[in-house]
C-alpha cells in the first residue's frame, strides 16, 4: 500500500476547514465531536448540540472540567462568551426548523444518492442509538458525514443502496473518509480529494457505488 490513510483527528481537521464564517453547526457523537478542536481562531462558528447547547467550544485543559458542561456524547466542554443554555426541546426545535447550517454526522452507510444510514445496523444484537440523527439529517441546510471508507472487515460504507435502516433519504452533501472528500451530487459522487499515492482505480476498488474522478482540474 503506497498510501497512509488520514486519522479520525486529520479527517476532524479537514471538515473544519470547510466550516464557514458564522455558521450554526452540529457535531454528532463520535468523530465529529473532534471537529470542535480544529475551528479556527479567525472564524464566529456556533455549535450546536441536541442536550441544549449554543455556543460551545473546544474540550477544557486536564484538570478544568465542568461536570454541568458536557456534550450529547457526555464529553466536556467549554462554553464561549455569549454561549447559552436551553431545554431539550427548543433544542430540537432548532434542528428541525431549519434553523442549523449545517450537521456533522457518522454513518454505517451512505448511498449514491445520499441516503443515510447511521443509527442500527439491523443486526439482532445491535443496540439502536438514533438520538437526534433523524431530526439533523432532514433538518439542517447541509449534512457532512465523516466515516472510515471501508469497514474493519473490509466492506465499503459507501454503497449503491443502503442495506442497514434509513435515518435519512437524500440528505447527504458531502463525505469525508479517511481517503477522500466526495461531494454527492445529482450526477453522482464526486471525488474531489484523495489521499497522496492513492490511485483512483484503487479507490473505486474499496467503494460499493460508481465514483467520478473530480479530482482534476
Amino acid at each position: 500500500m503506497s498510501y497512509q490513510k488520514l486519522s479520525r483527528d486529520q479527517i476532524a481537521k479537514r471538515v473544519a476547514q470547510d466550516i464557514p464564517d458564522g455558521a450554526y453547526v452540529n457535531l454528532g457523537i463520535g468523530l465529529p465531536t473532534k471537529i470542535a478542536s480544529y475551528l479556527p481562531n479567525d472564524k464566529d462558528i456556533f455549535l450546536h448540540s441536541e442536550n441544549g447547547l449554543l455556543a460551545f467550544g473546544p474540550p477544557p485543559a486536564a484538570g478544568e472540567e465542568d461536570p454541568e458542561l458536557i456534550n450529547a456524547g457526555k464529553e466536556f466542554v467549554t462554553m464561549l462568551e455569549g454561549g447559552s443554555f436551553f431545554h431539550h426541546g427548543d433544542s430540537f426545535a432548532m434542528m428541525r426548523g431549519g434553523h442549523l447550517d449545517i450537521a456533522v454526522l457518522g454513518a454505517f452507510q451512505v448511498a449514491a444518492n445520499g441516503d443515510l444510514a447511521n443509527w442500527h445496523t439491523g443486526a439482532p444484537d445491535a443496540i439502536p442509538a438514533v438520538g437526534g440523527a433523524m431530526d439533523l439529517a432532514v433538518g439542517a441546510k447541509k449534512v457532512f458525514i465523516t466515516t472510515d471508507h471501508v469497514t474493519k472487515q473490509g466492506e465499503p460504507k459507501i454503497v449503491a443502496e443502503l442495506t442497514y435502516p434509513v435515518t435519512g433519504k437524500h440528505c447527504v452533501d458531502r463525505i469525508y473518509t479517511d481517503l477522500c472528500v466526495i461531494d454527492v451530487t445529482k450526477d453522482g459522487l464526486k471525488v474531489i480529494e484523495k489521499v497522496e499515492g492513492l490511485s483512483f482505480d484503487e479507490l473505486q476498488a474499496l467503494t460499493g457505488a460508481t465514483l467520478i474522478d473530480a479530482t482534476q482540474g
